[in-house]
């Protein structure tokens, strides 16, 4: 049977159904949603766009009690914006049942008025793993009356390095929850998650979802004091249009960005002492255009998830081969391909050993470029971020930016990039060689009739 109507659903989920117009399960749902809607624990590989929130969704509101205004739903995504799609989705689900409560918890949001939100229970949360953890660690959500814990989109998760931040969610949980884990791919760090955090599962593949990424992996050795030359090297023969290395210190990140500058290679660090502003900012320049080469600490990188990133590069090996697969699994992503670089030096070798007793495969070590043989006109970022004192909070839209460059300023509408607006600030990236005249014109000029502040990050 593949219609709705067959399932043991309340009869508000399917009126709500109905007036979505769902008439048939896709195959996810109708594989997934028996065993779910009796209350088993349950593990599915599936990829994006089968269907896979519906079938959580309504095994989650299912288990619900309305009259108990209390957690008992808690999804964790990798994303804010899946976070926020798949709350969307749960309330839509949701029409029928009354006064029915869905949160969303995610990081890159202030924490004031997410922990003001707290103060009123909610049926359904839906968060980031980190964000759920720190609000878990202040005391601010319970989980004490949880039914249901689904993990969505698991593998994307532990590659982004948050399976510590799950490990301990979890363990705030009621053992009789039921737990349901969502992965388009099941290596065997998920397998671990699965076999202590699930009880007795069913089991279920959907076809299209265990294609592996094509991430093409090589190895270069060097000496620690030419390592800064050998990075560059590589980045300006290769020309990545968007690339993250990763060290496996603060101090490192900085010395790298600074020393990259003296190659001509446009580098932000991201690490753990940087502010949340700041931290969003260099998010935001790097996820626009704004720069080339994002030089990150494991620690900061978590929650890191950028399209469509062309390479991965490991400045220094890690010494545990599971934060190897989780930095590589960064690239690739969407049917992309992608290419994990790592440099070794002499030391490091024992950790290149271990990591290729790990994979099972031999390593590909290649020849360095010469620095000689590379461009010299360096690897400058495309795109320069201007940051507009005003947001969500003024009333303003992308469209009123666009439109301000576009028509006092000028600027022609394919030097204009992303524009990202947040509740009080504005972001808007501007071709490199157009930055300093759009600058100049919106100081001179208005947006929506008012004067805001404008600054060149």
């Amino acid at each position: 049977m593949t219609d709705f109507s067959s399932l043991p659903l309340s009869a508000n989920l399917l009126r709500a159904i109905d007036a979505l117009g769902y008439a048939q399960m896709t195959p996810v749902q109708q594989q997934a949603l028996p065993p779910v809607l009796a209350g088993r624990d349950a593990i599915v590989q599936a990829p994006t766009g089968s269907g896979k929130t519906v079938a959580f969704g309504l095994g989650l509101l299912n288990r619900l009690d309305p009259a108990l205004i209390k957690t008992q739903a808690l999804v964790l995504c990798p994303t804010r914006e899946l976070a926020d799609q798949v709350a969307k989705e749960i309330r839509r689900l949701a029409t029928g049942i009354p006064n029915l409560k869905v949160l969303i918890l995610t990081g890159g949001i202030a924490l004031g008025p997410q922990l003001a939100s707290l103060r009123k229970d909610s049926h359904v949360v839906v968060g980031t793993p980190g964000r759920i953890q720190e609000m878990l660690r202040k005391n601010s959500l319970s989980l004490s009356k949880l039914r249901t814990l689904v993990l969505d989109e698991a593998d994307r998760m532990l590659d982004m390095g948050f399976e510590e931040a799950i490990r301990e969610i979890i363990g705030k949980t009621p053992p009789s929850r039921q737990s349901l884990l969502f992965s388009a791919t099941y290596p065997e760090p998920i397998r671990a998650m699965a076999r202590s955090t699930l009880r007795e599962p069913v089991e279920i593949t959907i076809e299209g979802a265990v294609e592996q990424p094509i991430i093409e992996q090589l190895f270069f050795e060097t000496e620690l004091e030419r390592k800064p030359a050998a990075l560059a090297s590589l980045l300006l023969q290769r020309r990545p249009e968007s690339s993250v290395v990763f060290c496996n210190t603060r101090r490192d990140t900085e010395a790298l960005v600074e020393a990259l500058a003296g190659f001509g290679i446009s580098a932000l660090a991201l690490h753990g002492d940087i502010d949340q502003r700041d931290r969003d900012e260099v998010l935001i320049r790097f996820a626009n255009r704004s720069c080339s080469v994002l030089v990150a600490s494991d620690v900061a990188a978590r929650g890191l998830d950028i399209k469509e990133l062309a390479a991965v590069i490991n400045y220094e090996l890690p010494s545990d081969p599971d934060i190897y697969l989780h930095r590589i699994g960064r690239t690739a992503r969407a049917g992309h391909t992608g290419v994990a670089i790592s440099l070794s030096t002499p030391r490091e070798m024992p950790r290149a050993m271990a990591l290729e007793k790990h994979l099972g495969v031999t390593l590909r070590w290649e020849k360095l470029p010469a620095l000689t043989a590379a461009r010299h006109d360096g690897l400058p970022a495309v795109m320069t971020t201007l940051r507009i004192d005003a947001g969500r909070s003024d009333k303003m839209r992308p469209g009123d930016i666009l439109g301000a460059l576009t028509g006092d300023a000028g600027l022609p509408a394919d030097a204009i990039g992303k524009i990202d607006v947040f509740a009080t600030r504005s972001y808007v990236a501007i071709r490199r060689t157009l930055a300093d005249k759009a600058l100049g014109r919106l100081r001179a000029g208005k947006i929506k009739g008012r004067s805001f502040r404008v600054a060149l990050l």
